[in-house]
């Protein structure tokens, strides 16, 4: 009896040190809340973190050259007077995704009261020409308003439709870049390439002060273009009207009145 009585004052021992530990953890808990609403409180609310708009670094932006900057600041406008930390950064990224020129994007809390956008621009590679006007196009296929007072002296890529997905383009851009790849430096003589039919090239070249479509098919773009401009002279002879050349053919060069 006596060891029964010393088992049970045992457990009841351990069980009410369970219990004092549950509600010392527990007011370990409230407190730890407590104090992070309280430091919540302090941030939202407390003038010294407010984006300013009298501070001419309240908001930084970073990469910015082509992408509008009014476009940018126009995202952050309801930000202005309120705490750096009740900025939505993760929403502010989504909607300068949206914006043509930005590839990529991140948006930075700088203590105790500035924010600092970092973006990467998209990096175009060629003109396209719509009924809606001209435009510029990156290596994924995605359409950029040309900025104002800007000089590139990118060939114009035809054979791209502004109605067609994205996909669709970013597969014609891709076959611009391997030809280009493949034609090296002789790529730079070329004002226009058309991959309307991606498995059959024509490129528009400026030979003696004239324009000249030629035929290149699907390989051996270099080759078949230098051996046009070394027999070109001896062309123009034969063929001193022609405009449109024939090269798919390794062994002949066909002109087309």
């Amino acid at each position: 009896m006596p060891r029964e009585s010393k088992k049970s004052a045992a457990r009841g021992a351990s069980r009410s040190r369970f219990w004092l530990t549950i509600a010392g953890l527990g007011l370990v808990a409230v407190s730890i809340a407590t104090a992070a609403l309280k430091v919540r409180s302090y941030l939202m609310a407390d003038p010294q973190f407010a984006l300013s708009r009298d501070r001419q670094d309240a908001l930084t932006i970073e990469g910015l050259r082509y992408t509008s900057r009014w476009k940018v600041l126009r995202l952050f406008q309801g930000d202005f007077g309120r705490s750096i930390f009740a900025a939505p950064l993760a929403e502010r990224r989504r909607r300068l995704l949206g914006i043509d020129w930005v590839e990529d994007a991140s948006v930075l809390r700088v203590w105790p009261d500035r924010l600092v956008v970092r973006l990467r621009e998209r990096t175009p590679v060629a003109f396209v020409y719509f009924r809606s006007g001209v435009l510029l196009i990156d290596s994924y296929g995605v359409l950029l308003d040309p900025p104002p007072q800007s000089h590139f002296t990118f060939p114009v890529l035809s054979g791209v439709r502004e109605d067609e997905s994205e996909a669709d383009r970013r597969e014609r851009v891709r076959t611009l870049l391997r030809f280009q790849q493949q034609m090296g430096y002789l790529a730079k003589g070329l004002s226009e390439v058309d991959v309307s039919e991606m498995d059959n090239l024509r490129v528009v070249a400026q030979v003696d002060r004239r324009a000249v479509q030629l035929i290149l098919g699907e390989s051996n773009f270099a080759s078949r273009y230098q051996n046009f401009m070394n027999h070109y002279p001896e062309i123009r002879k034969h063929s001193p009207r022609g405009r449109v050349f024939d090269l798919r053919l390794d062994d002949r060069i066909t002109a087309k009145e």
